[in-house]
């Protein structure tokens, strides 16, 4: 397909989807989901003017979330917005290809165009973006320990209250002495530097203590294990790099490989959370804009908020209320309504609920309190609907005129343009390095910070306090030999002390001395070396 063709179907299935209603199918500021057919409602749209006001997609597994992912993506593309979503089971890569008609759904799909009216339909790629915390499949993505915050760390980390205000302390030092904190390195380096002046320090912070110290480090040892170490260092991404467009105007699909991140769930979630929070703080306030800037996926939403603390569901809740201004959508996938906190839950207006099963009470209690959240339908039972409706079906409720919810509606779900399933490794290497950002993110930035200024700073250290002590030894040899000399002479010498004043000596001088001399002594050498084996230790 040309550009220009390409560009014309784009425009067309922004305008209208033609139907036997008419002038009544017409939409120019939609996203066409479904719908139609005996049986079910009218055709349903998620509206560009109110898709910033979030949403959801929920349903049992194997029920059609990641092709309702899948057609929303395409949807806000072709509107030329782009999107971040992450690929969890490796299947959302088929974007970057057009579906085909030698595909066994072939038939299926044309059928389905047919009763919903989508006669418009016809196979296309998108422009996609590959990332990947670990650099493999997909352009790196960094953050900064500093970007991230201790509270994000914390959670990561899984700290006890008594570590993460260890946490917070390091960081503040790390604010007031200079210490940019870059990478894990920086932050062990750190603590260790925390650990060593901990008496001083704890007259200014309160208790630090060695154990809890060590519990962080170990959390640390563990998170590298995890591949933490990929992710936190420089180049840093740039936000601008994830909302950008494609020359015929379509909006960028960013998609994350997430099938071996979810090997380490708290770093996934905490990622994409760090995400959503970058987001906010960067981006200016624009009010209701006629269609989002970005639209985030944040599939399995559950492990967000899985033994979260209050502090971290606060601030997603004040994130997700605040963000719609910024002009970013988010939309939270997972298994049921219930995995999400009701206070976020009331804000996700545009919604799609695939099947849910009923096995056990709370399954019962789940299915009852989602039907509940939707504005009824006089034509069915909301909550027999969601627990029968087939794989590709679903009941919606998207936002209509002035916000308000609209009548819930059984809906089939429109067939993807591009391919099912995941692409060859030889494609999306293809893919890759076609891009425009191919080796912007490549090579690994190690500049100067927290590890490389305390180390210089112990090894300053040591070398003042070797040449201190070797000068002390000097000038002790010296005594030694006038007092042997005089010895020999026949002359009584006068037993010689450091810590005895000498003629004309203050006693404030006298005690300098004897501090200098004690520092450079067996004590200073120990404390010095302290500061170097914990830094290189891990080296």
């Amino acid at each position: 397909m040309s550009l220009q063709t390409k560009t014309i179907w784009h425009q067309e299935v922004k305008n209208v989807c033609s139907g036997p209603n008419g002038a009544e199918d017409r939409m120019t500021d939609g996203v066409f989901v479904g719908g139609g057919g005996p049986g079910y409602g009218e055709k349903q749209w998620l509206k560009l003017g109110y898709a910033n006001r979030h949403g959801l997609v929920a349903g049992a597994t194997g029920t059609g979330k990641t092709v309702t992912l899948q057609i929303l993506a395409e949807g806000f593309s072709s509107a030329g917005v782009p999107v971040f979503m992450s690929d969890v089971k490796g299947d959302l890569s088929g974007m970057a290809k057009a579906g085909a008609d030698t595909h066994k759904l072939h038939g299926p799909f044309m059928e389905r165009c047919g009763k919903i009216g989508f006669d418009i339909f016809t196979y296309d790629s998108f422009p996609v973006t590959f990332w990947d915390l670990f650099g493999k499949q997909g352009h790196p993505v960094r953050s900064t320990v500093a970007e991230m915050g201790p509270l994000l760390i914390a959670r990561l980390l899984e700290l006890t209250e008594a570590q993460e205000g260890i946490l917070n302390i390091a960081f503040r030092l790390a604010d007031e002495e200079g210490l940019p904190l870059l990478d894990l390195k920086d932050l062990r380096s750190l603590l260790v530097w925390v650990g060593e002046n901990r008496k001083d320090l704890s007259l200014r912070y309160g208790n630090i203590s060695v154990a809890s110290i060590g519990a962080i480090q170990r959390r640390l040892l563990v998170l590298e294990n995890q591949g933490g170490t990929n992710f936190f260092g420089e180049p840093a991404l740039d936000l601008r790099d994830l909302m950008r467009t494609s020359v015929d105007g379509r909006g960028q699909v960013n998609i994350l490989a997430a099938d071996t991140l979810m090997g380490a769930p708290r770093l996934y979630a905490t990622f994409l959370l760090w995400l959503l929070s970058e987001l906010f703080e960067e981006l200016p306030e624009v009010g209701d804009p006629d269609k989002p800037r970005l639209v985030f996926f944040f599939d399995e939403a559950h492990l967000l908020f899985d033994d979260a603390p209050k502090a971290l569901v606060d601030k997603v809740e004040q994130v997700a209320r605040l963000i719609r201004s910024k002009g970013v959508g988010v939309y939270f996938i997972t298994q049921s309504p219930d995995d999400i906190p009701e206070d976020i839950l009331g804000q996700l207006g545009n919604r799609v609920q695939h099947a849910l099963r009923a096995f056990t009470a709370r399954d019962k209690k789940a299915l009852r309190l989602a039907a509940e959240t939707y504005r009824p339908n006089p034509d069915f039972d909301t909550e027999a609907t969601i627990r029968e409706v087939g794989v590709g079906e679903a009941v919606t409720s998207f936002l209509q005129k002035k916000g308000v919810p609209g009548i819930v509606q059984r809906t089939l779900i429109r067939p993807p343009s591009s391919q099912l399933g995941p692409i060859t490794p030889a494609e999306r290497g293809g893919v890759m390095g076609a891009s425009d950002l191919s080796g912007k993110y490549d090579a690994v930035l190690d500049r100067n910070s927290a590890h490389e200024i305390l180390a210089a700073r112990a090894e300053k250290a040591a070398a003042e306090a070797e040449a201190l002590e070797a000068k002390e030894e000097e000038m002790a040899a010296a005594e030694r030999e006038y007092a042997s000399a005089r010895r020999y002479s026949g002359t009584r010498v006068a037993r010689s002390s450091s810590r005895q004043p000498r003629r004309g000596q203050s006693f404030g001088q006298a005690m300098t001395k004897m501090v200098i001399k004690e520092l450079t002594g067996t004590t200073g050498r120990r404390m010095v070396r302290g500061i170097l084996g914990g830094l290189f230790k891990g080296r």
